[in-house]
C-alpha cells in the first residue's frame, strides 16, 4: 500500500464524509439562520423556538435524503471492499 493509494482513500472517505453531512446540516443550518433572525426581529429569546424547527428539519432532511446516504455509503463500501485484492497486493 503506497502513501498514494492511502491519500486516495482518505480524499474519497472525506468526500463521502462532507456529502452525508451537507444533506442534513445545510438545511438545519438555514432554518437556524430564519430563526435567529425572527427571534432578533421580535426579540423573542425562547431556547425552545430555535430546537424544535431544527428537530424537525433534521427529521425531514433524514426521510427526504436517507435513501440517497444509503446508497452513497452502501457504494462506497462496495466498492472499498472490492478494491481490497488490489490495496493489499
Amino acid at each position: 500500500m503506497t502513501p498514494d493509494t492511502v491519500l486516495t482513500l482518505m480524499h474519497q472517505t472525506l468526500v463521502v464524509t462532507v456529502l452525508l453531512l451537507a444533506v442534513v446540516l445545510l438545511p438545519v443550518l438555514a432554518v437556524g439562520l430564519l430563526v435567529s433572525i425572527f427571534q432578533a426581529a421580535t426579540q423573542i429569546n425562547e431556547m425552545t423556538l430555535s430546537f424544535i424547527p431544527k428537530l424537525m428539519i433534521t427529521v425531514v432532511a433524514m426521510v427526504i435524503g436517507g435513501p440517497w446516504m444509503l446508497q452513497l455509503i452502501m457504494g462506497y463500501t462496495q466498492n472499498l471492499i472490492e478494491r481490497i485484492p488490489t490495496l493489499i497486493g
